[in-house]
């Protein structure tokens, strides 16, 4: 037997000021696209960007159904859009915000394990590493990549 330890590495910010001009244009588009979320039920809005290699930010919000889980997170809804509109560009990075009342959490929303797996195959598909930004008024984290968000991905169709 062999133990092993694993390392999260990631950047943390205090505020948006600190971060990189593209990363605080990107969270704007996420804050921009939460106020689309429809989430009458859960109340919490989220909203997410999604930026592709060649500039393009795509949006996306939360969108409930009462005929539960007929919905969709916000993650998703902007990979989708950005998969079906712009296929075969890489997505380099994308933020995301929540909060409850189209309001921006002070602390950062986290991605559920299904648009981790999303983030991850659109990660394999561009062929680079997508950084992931969850953004709350007095705290953000950037990830460099999606793997230190979903270590051991899921990834069948990559034979080794």
């Amino acid at each position: 037997m062999k133990k092993v330890r694993l390392a999260i590495n990631y950047e943390e910010y205090s505020s948006i000021e600190e971060m990189d001009p593209k990363d605080q244009a990107l969270v704007r588009e996420a804050i921009e696209a939460q106020k689309g979320s429809y989430a009458p039920y859960s109340r919490f809005n989220v909203g997410a960007a999604v930026l592709l290699e060649d500039g393009t930010v795509v949006r996306g919000s939360n969108q409930e159904n009462a005929a539960y889980p007929s919905g969709l997170c916000a993650e998703r809804t902007a990979m989708f859009a950005a998969g079906a509109n712009h296929p075969g560009k890489a997505m380099v990075s994308l933020a995301i915000v929540g909060g409850f009342g189209h309001s921006v959490s002070p602390t950062p929303c986290s991605p559920c394990g299904a648009c981790r797996q999303v983030m991850a195959e659109y990660q394999t598909l561009g062929g680079k590493p997508l950084s992931v930004i969850m953004f709350g008024t007095e705290k953000a984290w950037k990830f460099a990549r999606v793997d230190d968000i979903l270590p051991f991905i899921f990834d069948s169709f990559n034979e080794k």
